[in-house]
Parts: structure tokens; C-alpha cells; sequence
């Protein structure tokens, strides 16, 4: 399986007042890990912008397994679950500095037109971005 690992240093500003990580951190420490792995296999997601072209989330889902700290760094490992003619479902693991599961959590995306919304095919607009994702899927989408 193809994933990406992306090491984080955690700030002080995004621990609570127990110095302990604020959850909705992970979701910012998730796109950090999509847009890695995304450029990992020689794509960027600012050209799919640049073509008019967005990916929004249309569904999340986060288990919280232990708590992260201030002054830890963690690693956010990202792989691409499921790839389908209109949704992509990236995985996600955000592990301590031992390997430990901190968190682990999918989110599901479709590419839309920017100006309608309106849902688009990533094969019709970037087949060879399709095929990877296709190639690297953990789970037939």
C-alpha cells in the first residue's frame, strides 16, 4: 500500500488549557497529509484549483485512540482507501514519535466545478491522476 508520511511539530496553539491537542487540530493535520500525499505522486491540488476545479469534504470520520500533546511530534500517514468514478476516500493514522496510533480517521471527497458544484469525474478531467489513485487504492472503490 502507497502512503505518505508527513512529520508535525505540535504548536502550543493548538493544545487546550490541559496542554492536551484540541480535536478539530486533527482535521488541519489531515489536510496537511492529503495535499502531502497528493504531491508525493506528482500532482498538486492548487492546479486542480487553478482549473477551476474543487474537492470537498462530504463526509468525516475521526477516532480519537490516545491524547497529543504540546511539544510532541507526530506523524501524519495518509493513503488513498478507496478511489470511485465520482468519490475518493483517503485514510489516515496520526501516530507519537513511538509509532503509537494516536488517532485514526477517513474523510470522503468528490471533485465539483468551482463556479457550479456540480460533481465532475476526476477521469474526465485528469486521467492520469485517476489511474493513480486507481492503481493505489487499499480497498476496490
Amino acid at each position: 500500500m502507497f502512503a505518505s508520511e508527513k512529520e508535525i511539530e505540535v504548536r502550543y496553539a493548538e493544545t487546550d488549557q490541559m496542554g492536551v491537542v484540541y480535536h478539530a487540530n486533527y482535521l488541519v493535520w489531515m489536510e496537511i497529509g492529503r495535499t502531502t500525499l497528493i504531491k508525493d505522486l506528482g500532482y498538486e491540488y492548487a492546479q486542480l484549483e487553478r482549473e477551476g476545479y474543487l474537492s470537498p469534504v462530504t463526509e468525516l470520520s475521526v477516532k480519537y485512540k490516545t491524547s497529543i500533546t504540546y511539544g510532541e511530534t507526530i506523524t501524519v500517514k495518509t493513503w488513498v482507501e478507496s478511489h470511485g468514478k465520482l468519490r475518493t476516500v483517503y485514510g489516515y493514522e496520526i501516530l507519537h514519535a513511538d509509532g503509537s496510533i494516536a488517532a485514526t480517521a477517513v474523510s470522503e471527497h468528490v471533485v465539483v466545478k468551482k463556479d457550479s458544484f456540480r460533481p465532475v469525474s476526476m477521469r474526465k478531467i485528469h486521467p492520469e491522476w485517476d489511474a493513480m489513485y486507481t492503481k493505489i487504492q487499499r480497498v476496490e472503490g
